[in-house]
This record gives structure tokens, C-alpha cells and sequence, in this order.
């Protein structure tokens, strides 16, 4: 529950901060009869999102067991490099986000309303889109499938709440230091779901070692304790993984949490302090 909050709260917030910044500049620019083409836009973007996500649910329902498992490995696989793209493009595109949003929606104004709706679909799309395969993927082999779809509601509802705070100043948020942490914990998640994606590899039989264990630990964190529930549905951390899943963990952990924490470079000074 707590990673699919994660999911939520974390594309959530991408996607409101987008919204904000659009409804801002039109408030500001005194467009407000513009407002209705950016709310389509969301309203379509959000559809599409739910869509996709059910469409994942639906296939993986009418395949069979190794179709499905295989299935599952591929959806985690791209929820990996989706979140791990994500979480560096936003890291390094944070800054400038606000006046790219300003200047591709002066353009669309230009266009007309068709490219305004477009626009605030396509900045919201992406996000929805990520959110639906993230989701989907961090919650296979979930035992209670209330508890996920709690936790992303819940992500969201905080997400949009957190927007409308900013947007009428009542809330103030370091998002560099948001964006931050929250990129740290998502990079476990994602190090989990690539996990179960070798899991799911091995139990359709593309990769080998499924009964290779790397090490037991049941007796330490049993299957069935909350603390071993809670475990495995934020990092996907099993009492008796395979030695292949270790590697693949580790493989992608170490160096990503690396590159993610390492300071970034200044281009120059002038661009720090705008």
C-alpha cells in the first residue's frame, strides 16, 4: 500500500504541478475562457490513464500461465525504464519546468483551442500513462488487491491537494528536496519490480536458476508477518530469493542510487541563479 501511495503521490504531483503551471499563466495572462480547453485536455489524459491501466488488467486476465508470467516480466521490465527515465529527466528538468510549460502554452494559444487542449493532454498523458504500468506492475502477486488501489487513491488525493495548496500559496514545499527523496524511494521500488521481473522470467522459463537460492531467512521474516508483508510490497524483499534476482537487484540499485545522489553540475553561474 505504501509503494502504490508512493506511485501516486509522486506522478501525482508531476501531473498537478503541470496543471498548475497552465492554469496559472492563462489566470495570470488573463485567459480564462482558455481554462475549459486545459481542463478537456486533463479530463481526456486522466481516461486514457484508466484505460490502459485496465487494458494491462484485462490481457494479463486472459493468458495463460506462462503467457501471463512473461506478460507481467515485460510490464515490470518497461515500468523500470520508464520510472528510472522519469526520475532523472525530473531531476534534471525541475528547474526550467515552469517557463518550457509558459512557452509551449503561448505557442498553442496562438494555435487555437484545439492546441491548448492538446497540449495540457499530452503534459498529462505521460504521467498517467507512467502511473497506470508503474501501478501495475509494483502490484503483481499483491495478496489484498484493495490495499494497492487504496494507496495510489490516496497518492493522488494528497498530490492534488498538495497542487491546490501551492496554487493559492497556502502550501510551500522545497521540491527539489520532494523530489529528491522521493526519487530515492522510487528507485527501490523499481529495484524490486525488476526483481520480479527475473522471478517472472524464471517461472516461465526464459531464465534459469529458479531454486538457486541465494540465501533463507524465513525464520527472520516470515511470509506471513506485517513487517515481512510490508517488506515485500514496497521493495519486493522475499525470505528466499534466487541467487539471479540478488544480482539483478543489486545491479541496478547500486549504481543507479550512485548516479541519481551524485551532485549536479552547475552549466554556468548564470543559469544557477536564475
Amino acid at each position: 500500500m505504501f509503494a502504490s501511495y508512493l506511485i501516486g503521490l509522486r506522478e501525482g504531483l508531476e501531473a498537478t504541478l503541470v496543471v498548475t503551471v497552465l492554469v496559472a499563466f492563462l489566470v495570470k495572462s488573463e485567459r480564462r475562457d482558455r481554462l475549459a480547453h486545459v481542463w478537456i485536455g486533463v479530463g481526456t489524459a486522466v481516461a486514457l490513464s484508466v484505460a490502459f491501466g485496465a487494458l494491462l488488467t484485462f490481457t494479463a486476465a486472459r493468458l495463460d500461465y506462462t503467457g501471463q508470467e512473461l506478460f507481467e516480466a515485460i510490464t515490470s521490465l518497461l515500468a523500470v525504464v520508464f520510472v528510472t527515465w522519469m526520475i532523472f529527466w525530473m531531476r534534471r528538468a525541475a528547474r526550467v519546468l515552469s517557463k518550457e510549460l509558459r512557452g509551449k502554452l503561448s505557442e498553442a494559444l496562438e494555435l487555437g483551442s484545439l492546441a491548448v487542449a492538446v497540449m495540457a493532454f499530452l503534459a498529462v498523458a505521460r504521467e498517467g500513462l507512467e502511473t497506470a504500468l508503474l501501478f501495475f506492475a509494483s502490484v503483481q502477486g499483491a495478496t489484498a488487491s484493495a490495499q494497492p488501489l487504496i494507496g495510489i487513491c490516496l497518492g493522488l488525493l494528497t498530490a492534488v491537494l498538495i497542487g491546490f495548496g501551492l496554487y493559492h500559496s497556502a502550501v510551500r514545499i522545497n521540491l527539489t528536496r520532494f523530489f529528491t527523496w522521493t526519487g530515492v524511494l522510487l528507485i527501490l521500488v523499481a529495484a524490486g519490480i525488476l526483481k520480479y521481473a527475473v522471478h517472472d522470467f524464471q517461472e516461465a522459463g526464459v531464465l534459469p536458476g529458479l531454486n538457486a537460492h541465494a540465501f533463507d531467512i524465513s525464520a527472520v521474516l516470515p511470509a506471513d508477518s506485517w513487517y515481512g508483508n510490508l517488506l515485500a510490497g514496497m521493495l519486493n524483499l522475499t525470505p528466499q530469493p534466487s541467487i539471479l534476482e540478488v544480482v539483478a537487484w543489486a545491479a541496478y540499485l547500486l549504481p543507479t542510487l550512485f548516479l541519481f545522489l551524485r551532485p549536479q553540475r552547475a552549466a554556468t553561474p548564470a543559469s544557477s541563479a536564475a
